[in-house]
């Protein structure tokens, strides 16, 4: 008896008011596009500029468009799960606040810090590759100078990583500025970075066409096989991770029922066609291209 009331206290689950669903006393200022932005930002980052060209090197070869054709059809389906409990259930949270609802608190629990997890190694991940370019730039002299100076790394737990890197630190500050001053200044600056971002693609797209080489697409199109292809698929749900950040700022949403499952859906779509061009222009080449 004790240890079914036990249970029962874990799997207790979050009882929402239909009366009150939409009230907040959060800022209802998002608009479709904002969330789209918000959606788009979070997805274009390492999953494409760094991940694609390092899984079409070593791990799928210019396979790595079936690669993300699969990955995208697996985000396709989680995206809809996300649109309709977004619709639903228009709460900040995201899956920890619809898991608490539908399956209960312990459940909840575990996805919560699951989601923190996601969201620390996704800046991380993301800053550092910003970091790493940044210095490729300038000869790695951040690298040799933090080295010289501060000394390298050389506990276990840092095996890819060999020095501090404060360029990637200083980065995740600055953009927390914007955060910190409000949704809708978020949000603005969100959507200047975001045109950068997609300007930056389609330059990379046209630039593409120079470097293809139309031969890896029949003589040598998957070197690594079908296990590649798989592996490669895995690997490159990475680029699609993010869309669901539209979610937890959906209480902030003018119309969540309506504007979260479109921006979703929206945002998924832009990042396909993204990733499908990228692929087909620019990985053409990664024999002789190493990202």
């Amino acid at each position: 008896m004790a240890a079914t009331r036990c249970w029962q206290t874990l799997c207790v689950k979050k009882n929402l008011d239909p009366d009150t669903l939409n009230e907040t006393q959060l800022r209802k200022c998002l608009t479709k596009f904002d969330l789209t932005t918000f959606g788009i930002a979070s997805t274009l980052g390492a999953g494409i500029y760094v991940l694609a060209g390092v899984l079409a090197r070593n791990v799928t070869g210019p396979a790595i468009v079936l690669s993300f054709l699969i990955a995208s059809i697996a985000s396709l389906l989680a995206g809809l799960c996300y649109a309709e409990f977004g619709a639903r259930v228009p709460k900040a949270g995201s899956a920890y606040i619809y898991s608490y609802v539908v399956i209960g608190e312990l459940c909840a629990f575990v996805i919560g810090w699951n989601l923190i997890l996601e969201y620390i190694i996704g800046v991380s991940s993301v800053s550092r590759a910003w970091s790493s370019y940044f210095d490729s730039l300038l000869d790695d002299r951040i690298r040799n100078f933090t080295i010289s100076h501060l000394g390298d790394l050389k506990a276990p737990v840092f095996e890819y990583v060999i020095y501090p890197d404060f360029t990637a630190f200083s980065l995740v500050v600055l953009l927390l500025i914007p955060v910190i001053l409000g949704i809708k200044i978020s949000s603005l600056a969100n959507a200047v970075v975001t045109i950068i971002n997609l300007v930056v693609l389609a330059f990379i797209i046209v630039a593409g066409f120079y470097y293809a080489r139309g031969e890896n697409w029949t003589n040598n199109f998957a070197p690594y096989g079908f296990s590649g292809v798989m592996e490669g698929a895995a690997l490159c749900f990475f680029a699609f991770v993010g869309f669901d950040v539209i979610v937890t700022t959906s209480e902030e949403a003018i119309q969540p029922s309506r504007d979260v499952p479109i921006a979703i859906l929206s945002t998924l779509g832009k990042l396909k066609n993204k990733v499908y061009s990228n692929s087909g222009f620019i990985l053409l080449k990664y024999k002789t291209i190493c990202v």
